[in-house]
């Protein structure tokens, strides 16, 4: 029987692929919270964007990397708050993703898992997308004027794009 987390050719085990099954966990469902949301098309940028920050959000959060035996329900509220309008985000992903990696350089090697994390964040982070201004939409409620105009455009990173939609998704779910 095969280790599980390898994909290979057999052999001591030396030439085998690590499965990144964590990640890809992760990205599943926060594809499949997106999808049962039906808010925007799955084809789309934004969709990716949500998909994304969301996975991200799921894989970074496991500090007991115990991902794979998690029951959804029970870790909405923690995601939620990862989320919710004015939590640091960007602050907290880049943080998680040195931790992991110093903990990988630690057991001497690279994570397939969080390979496949980074190149997300690099496209999150990367990447604009030109949307709602969703931050001029939450100042102008607070300031008792009507919410959102959608004509309102502006170029603004995928993740901050996504965390709303990922968010939304969840309380949809």
């Amino acid at each position: 029987m095969r280790p599980e987390g390898t994909n290979g050719t057999g052999g001591d085990g030396a030439d085998r692929l690590a499965v990144p099954m964590a990640w890809l966990y992760a990205e599943y469902i926060a594809d499949e919270l997106l999808r049962t949301g039906r808010l925007i098309p799955a084809s789309s940028l934004e969709f990716r964007a949500g998909r994304d920050t969301l996975a991200l959000t799921i894989y970074l959060s496991d500090a007991a990397g115990e991902l794979s035996g998690i029951r959804v329900v029970s870790q909405l509220d923690e995601w939620l708050s990862l989320t919710a309008y004015g939590h640091p985000w960007r602050d907290w992903a880049q943080t998680r993703i040195l931790q992991l990696g110093e903990e990988a350089r630690e057991r001497g090697g690279e994570d397939p898992d969080l390979e496949l994390a980074r190149a997300a964040w690099h496209w999150l982070d990367r990447t604009e997308l030109y949307a709602t201004n969703l931050d001029q939409a939450a100042l102008d409620r607070r300031e008792g004027e009507p919410g959102l105009d959608e004509n309102a455009r502006v170029w603004t990173p995928a993740w901050q794009l996504g965390l709303p939609l990922g968010h939304l998704a969840m309380h949809l779910f």
